[in-house]
């Protein structure tokens, strides 16, 4: 069974695939290229989730992280709210109708959201995963998994599986077939199935045989 950090790590895979189309598609967009307004305006429902992961790193992860390395959960808290920044500025740039603006936006979005993702990977999590009880690493991740509003899990699941590797698609799977109820992860089984298509599916049902 996959660890919480494998979990974790599946979102931040997310996280960085999604905020590079949505640069690519501002950038596109910026030297003239039409027909790309839905794509950037994935930005919004991405900071979203965004910032549901990251209020549930405040809330679990950092705390946590106090325990056992004290000051170090800090300066990632000032990450999340430049962050916020990035996001405010991004969405300013946007609803001016202001396409170059938008784009240099996006790209310090991304930059700002790389950076802090790499340093979480290799530092924050590191710690997370040495120093704290599995236990306590489990408890964490349940506290992130409620950060999502109940009724937009659908919307999460399909945003999140397209966008993730069948590696991080097989944790995701097994970990919520150990932890959800019987008739809540047959419904997340169709959820999943429908976001990533039949052949993907095939895929992950030779990996997991009791899917």
């Amino acid at each position: 069974m996959a660890e919480p950090v494998d979990i974790i790590r599946a979102f931040h895979n997310a996280f960085r695939k999604d905020i590079w189309s949505i640069d690519t598609a501002a950038f596109d967009a910026a030297k003239g290229k039409e027909g790309l307004a839905a794509s950037i305006e994935r930005f919004r429902f991405f900071n979203e989730m965004l910032v549901w992961h990251a209020m549930g790193e405040e809330m679990a992860v950092f705390p946590a992280i106090d325990t056992v390395a004290p000051l170090v959960a800090e300066a990632y808290e000032k990450d999340h709210r430049g962050l916020d920044s990035a996001f405010d500025e991004l969405s300013n740039s946007y609803s001016a109708r202001d396409p170059l603006k938008t784009a240099r936006a996006t790209a310090v979005f991304r930059f700002h959201l790389d950076i802090h993702l790499a340093k979480e990977d290799t530092h924050l999590y590191r710690i997370f995963k040495e120093r704290i009880t599995l236990a306590e690493q489990w408890k964490a991740l349940g506290i992130m998994a409620s950060q999502v509003p109940q009724e937009r899990f659908p919307e999460m699941v399909a945003w999140l599986f397209p966008l993730i590797g069948d590696n991080d698609r097989e944790n995701m799977i097994r970990t919520w077939q150990t932890v959800m109820p019987a008739p809540v992860f047959t419904g997340t089984k169709d959820l999943i199935k429908k976001a990533i298509g039949t052949t993907d599916w095939a895929e992950l049902k030779r990996r997991i045989p009791t899917l």
